[in-house]
């Protein structure tokens, strides 16, 4: 277990995995399922209420003052990714199918990590407010911009998203967020305190979340309709996707003449993408049945990204030459 900690497996990303086997072994169905669907909608909107509650906007006006290392994260984020994820699609996509495809551009649209960035840079040595700053924009944006681009890129593909998809949205993520951020000066110190109890909701809904997907998708017979062959692309297909941002990104910040330190940020705010944010947006934005091979792309994302931004922290950390690293 200690190995497993060191290389960045810790038991939350267990219990993920186990989550993933659970629903596909022993899916909940009928009035399980019932239950299930509507313990769900109630813990994203609680867990997007918290997010608000626990912002704060002062913090993040401070740090976009460093406009060239927050603009091209955000542009990172939200432009060079998605651009690099609808190529890799128009590529991959016969071998892929539709629906995988699909979870691909979703994948590539979703906002940074937030804890992991932060981590990730304080372990490298590097600008950890502007972290901060860079990884909380980009997931206050994400709750905007993600659905936005992800309806953008379905109506290019000839989709689009539906209303009731847009109401839920409105409902479940965006005005819990906005109530959350409301209440803030009652409950806002409140919330910091009791991070434990914040942590359970935040994590507890991920893995709700993850269970309710994948056994909606085995119910739905959708895992007998996906391929072998297209699961074993998809490995291949996300490992290349998370080697060219983690490539692209120290090569931007040289360009833009950004120090070592914000060079960090750039790296794992700009190449990152979160698992805790894209999970209750799609299952905010797609059927049920779909929502599990949707996620799929982002849980390979988001556990290959972590393994290997560990490895690389650790060496920026022990080097002397890191510097010429990244």
């Amino acid at each position: 277990m200690r190995f497993l900690r060191r290389i960045g497996v810790d038991t939350y990303m267990l219990l993920l995995i186990s989550m993933v086997g659970l629903g596909i072994v022993f899916p909940a169905s009928g009035v399980a399922a019932t239950g299930l669907k509507f313990l769900t909608f109630w813990a994203v909107a609680l867990l997007f209420f918290l997010y608000g509650a626990k912002l704060d906007p002062q913090s993040m006006r401070a740090g976009l003052l460093n406009w060239r290392l927050q603009g091209l994260t955000l542009l990172a984020t939200y432009l060079m990714l998605p651009l690099i994820g609808v190529t890799l699609a128009a590529v991959f996509g016969p071998l892929l199918g539709v629906t995988v495809t699909l979870g691909l551009l979703f994948l590539s649209v979703l906002p940074s990590t937030v804890q992991s960035s932060i981590a990730f840079t304080s372990i490298s040595g590097g600008n950890v407010p502007a972290a901060i700053c860079a990884a909380s924009t980009s997931n206050i944006l994400g709750v905007f911009l993600t659905p936005l681009l992800m309806a953008v890129l379905m109506h290019q593909g000839g989709g689009g998203l539906r209303l009731d998809a847009v109401i839920k949205i409105g409902t479940q993520i965006l005005a819990p967020f906005v109530v959350g951020q409301l209440v803030r000066p009652f409950i806002g110190a409140f919330v910091l305190r009791h991070r434990t109890a914040t942590m359970v909701v935040d994590r507890g809904s991920i893995l709700m979340i993850v269970y309710s997907a994948f056994s909606a998708g085995t119910v739905g017979g959708l895992w007998s309709a996906i391929p072998v062959s297209s699961l074993l692309s998809l490995f291949g297909v996300v490992w290349l996707f998370l080697a060219i941002n983690l490539l692209l990104m120290p090569f931007a910040g040289r360009v833009l003449g950004l120090v070592y330190e914000d060079r960090t940020v750039v790296l794992y705010v700009g190449a990152t993408k979160s698992l805790a944010s894209g999970l209750p947006i799609a299952a905010a934005l797609f059927d049920p049945e779909m929502v599990g091979a949707i996620v799929l792309p982002v849980m390979i994302y988001h556990m290959s990204q972590l393994l290997v931004c560990a490895f690389i922290a650790q060496r920026l950390a022990q080097s002397n030459s890191h510097r010429v690293i990244i």
